[in-house]
């Protein structure tokens, strides 16, 4: 049984609330029981302000989260450290943190963020026919 004073401090994952696809992928995340407190912050949100060391841009051009160590992570290494939480993730987490794992992770990760926008723009199109 987890300590309650390891669960005071949480993690803190910060995500780009205006793009579609982000915001499903979060919810997925937000769906299911992580092993330890996370709190959610969009960036995309005006009235947020920007991580200490990252200005709101960063913050949006990536995936960014800070472990409760306080450890900030972005892309592939933040998505392993979100991972390693949650019980039904943590298979990918660990596969995630073998040696050479990460940097190929990266380097997919950085193919994606080259096609985001393109997938971004079909996202909206598909929901703005699905409202009509």
């Amino acid at each position: 049984m987890p300590n309650p004073d390891e669960n005071s401090v949480t993690t803190t994952v910060f995500f780009d609330g205006s793009c579609p696809l982000c915001r499903w992928e979060i919810s997925l995340y937000q769906g299911a029981v992580p092993t330890s407190p996370i709190q959610w912050v969009d960036v995309s949100n005006t009235k947020q302000t920007a991580m200490e060391g990252c200005s709101c841009r960063e913050l949006m051009a990536r995936f960014h989260v800070q472990t409760k160590e306080g450890a900030m992570l972005s892309g592939a290494a933040a998505f392993v450290a979100l991972w390693l939480l949650y019980p039904s993730w943590r298979w990918l987490g660990k596969l995630g943190s073998l040696p050479g794992m990460q940097a190929l992770l990266e380097l997919l990760y950085r193919g994606f963020l080259h096609l985001r926008p393109g997938i971004q723009w079909l996202v909206r199109q598909f929901a703005t026919a699905k409202r009509q």
